[in-house]
């Protein structure tokens, strides 16, 4: 891969790569795209980790990619720079001009896309998808099967937010006139294959980890592939390199949550402060700011104070540790042959400190009781869901059917006329475009456990 070609303001459906809007660059306008979309505005009340809403503000799904995007920024603006800096005299002005000062809009942009795909209940809504799809009855697993290709049918058994994400993005935005530049595109495909050949991590390769895009969008990917010169590693298998941008937003995201959803526990009680003080503080030994941090923190009257100076504090740190990692494997990278996150190619004592961090979050965060509780709702109400909206997919005729069909919005509209594959996958885009409040109330509604009420 080559710097010169990694980038593109081309838009899918069209010719024209030249903005006709001067007050801001074609990368800042997918920027605005998104923010305004109805998408990106679900994502406020869609869990992060824990249960929404309550007394105590934490973290939804669009306040965490705000402040993922905050970090992609900066980890575009530095990497841009040094980019621009020492391949200058390779690159014409164009590209020059780009790393220098359009590289940060593209990471930040594709930072709040990053989980846009998510489905309500956070990750265990991924789950809840791939469970439904794998315990259904023989008789309708066998209906699938039959009229759906093995890949098409694994789009399901292997649902993936990354690769719903650029769904949305790009068919689902498209309908709506809602093109993205490719540069962008690209840069929010962290597992670059499909459903069939992704979820397999003996290949060795990052790509192949989960899956980046689905049946019904491979041919959009393989265009920006041959537009921006991306590796590929197994055209057979549809299996290619990671963009380099990935690296950069997948690095915002794998600070920014580690870090975040310690000081969401800290404001649930579930963890203390000198337990946080305790994982935080040690990143800053051996260098000249841990004395002013010994003399700083007792100072602070407001315990959340202490932990939100530390946060910011640490973010910058390790923003620009990643930043000279992702640099000092350029080589690799451009090779399409790293295959680890950067975060993980830090010294060794940042590494040790932040598994600290892995640790306790897992066993007191990820498995506390009220994140599990949401998981299980998570898994009665999307399962819920799709049951009675898939079984009316299979059944359109039946009287039950017909009603609950009626239910979808216009654009999910079930045409006979469509294939089984484009049915389900209307149902999933409903389903998993919802808000954890929209889906609770309407899975109460269809299975009679509240009356629906009119509201004048």
């Amino acid at each position: 891969m080559n710097w010169q070609t990694l980038f593109s303001n081309r838009r899918f459906n069209s010719s024209s790569q030249n903005t006709q809007d001067h007050s801001r660059g074609d990368y800042m306008r997918d920027y605005d795209r998104l923010i305004f979309s109805s998408q990106f505005r679900r994502l406020q009340n869609k869990t992060q980790v824990f249960p929404l809403p309550g007394a105590v503000f934490v973290h939804n799904r669009l306040t965490h990619s705000l402040e993922v995007a905050s970090v992609g920024r900066s980890l575009g603006r530095t990497v841009g720079e040094k980019i621009a800096e020492k391949h200058g005299d390779k690159l014409d002005e164009i590209a020059v001009d780009f790393y220098r000062f359009e590289l940060p809009a593209v990471v930040m942009t594709a930072c709040i896309a990053h989980d846009i795909g998510n489905p309500p209940f956070g990750h265990s809504g991924e789950t809840a998808i791939k469970s439904f799809f794998e315990e259904l009855d023989e008789s309708k697993k066998k209906r699938i099967s039959e009229e759906l290709t093995e890949n098409q049918f694994n789009d399901f058994l292997k649902f993936e937010g990354n690769a719903n994400a650029f769904r949305i993005l790009t068919n689902i935005f498209l309908k709506n006139g809602l093109k993205l530049t490719f540069a962008t595109l690209a840069s929010i495909i962290k597992y670059p294959t499909n459903s069939t050949n992704g979820f397999d991590k003996k290949t060795g390769y990052v790509s192949t980890k989960k899956s980046g895009f689905f049946d019904s969008e491979t041919s959009y990917y393989q265009e920006i592939v041959k537009k921006l010169g991306i590796n590929v590693i197994d055209e057979e298998k549809q299996v290619y390199a990671r963009h380099p941008f990935v690296f950069l937003v997948e690095a915002a995201d794998d600070i920014c949550y580690r870090i975040i959803d310690l000081e969401d526990a800290h404001r649930l009680n579930i963890i203390s402060t000198q337990e946080a003080l305790d994982l935080l503080l040690p990143f800053f030994e051996g260098q000249e700011v841990y004395t002013y941090l010994e003399g700083k923190l007792p100072k602070i009257e407001d315990n959340q104070q202490k932990l939100s100076l530390l946060r910011a504090m640490l973010i910058n740190q390790l923003t620009n540790k990643c930043a000279d990692v992702f640099m000092e494997n350029e080589g690799e990278i451009l090779n399409g042959t790293l295959n680890k996150p950067l975060i993980d190619l830090l010294d060794e004592r940042t590494i040790e400190l932040i598994q600290k961090i892995d640790e306790i979050s897992l066993k007191k965060i990820y498995r506390h009781q009220a994140v599990i509780e949401v998981e299980i709702a998570g898994y009665h109400v999307i399962g819920g869901l799709l049951d009675e909206f898939v079984s009316a997919v299979l059944a359109p005729k039946a009287a039950k059917s017909k009603m609950l069909l009626q239910l979808l919005p216009v654009q999910f509209t079930i045409k006979p006329e469509d294939s089984l594959y484009i049915n389900l996958q209307k149902i999933v885009d409903y389903i998993s475009g919802m808000t954890d409040i929209y889906a609770v109330d309407l899975y109460r509604k269809i299975t009679g456990i509240e009356m629906p009420q009119l509201r004048g």
